[in-house]
């Protein structure tokens, strides 16, 4: 099963995280599928490639409860559900 979830990045109190597609099994900083988003707490910037995200969606990859939250600010499931009907 593929998830999308936050892969940490960035230095000591200074964390930024990338959205990645991975497999369940796979620890947090483990070979990833593909990079499909980037996240900065600190300066909340968020940049989705919402084309590479949608697909995962389809196929079945479940967000985890952060990436859900994030998502469903920037509109994605939105998107998911006028792309599905």
């Amino acid at each position: 099963m593929v998830k999308l979830r936050l892969k940490r990045c960035g230095s000591k109190q200074r964390a930024v995280y990338r959205i990645v597609a991975i497999d369940v099994r796979s620890r947090r900083e483990g070979r990833d599928l593909r990079k499909v988003g980037f996240y900065d707490p600190i300066n909340n910037q968020t940049h989705l490639n919402i084309p590479a995200i949608l697909d995962f969606l389809e196929k079945g990859a479940q967000p985890t409860g952060t990436l859900f939250y994030i998502f469903k600010k920037a509109g994605v499931f939105s998107e998911f559900r006028k792309k599905v009907n």
